[in-house]
């Protein structure tokens, strides 16, 4: 990776404002219910599990281009599974 980040948390808040872009973009399609954190776990499971080399360009790449529509199916089985 170029940055070095001592942990995940670090990481999660150089990349807040993607996550935060991301949930605004969703919010104006009409799916509320959306939080930063679902987004971010979204893609430590599908996109980041088993990635190499990431750098911050491509993990901001993964959490803004990755489509809508698969991160409200995450979200909505995520809620389901809860209750």
């Amino acid at each position: 990776m170029e940055n070095k980040f001592s942990n995940q948390n670090e990481l999660y808040l150089k990349v807040l404002p993607a996550l935060k872009t991301k949930k605004n973009e969703m919010k104006r399609e009409g799916f509320k219910m959306v939080k930063e954190i679902d987004l971010w776990e979204y893609n430590k499971e599908y996109n980041w599990k088993r990635a190499k080399g990431l750098t911050l360009a491509s993990i901001v790449n993964d959490i803004l281009n990755t489509d809508s529509k698969l991160y409200q199916e995450y979200i909505i089985k995520k809620y389901e599974e809860s209750e």
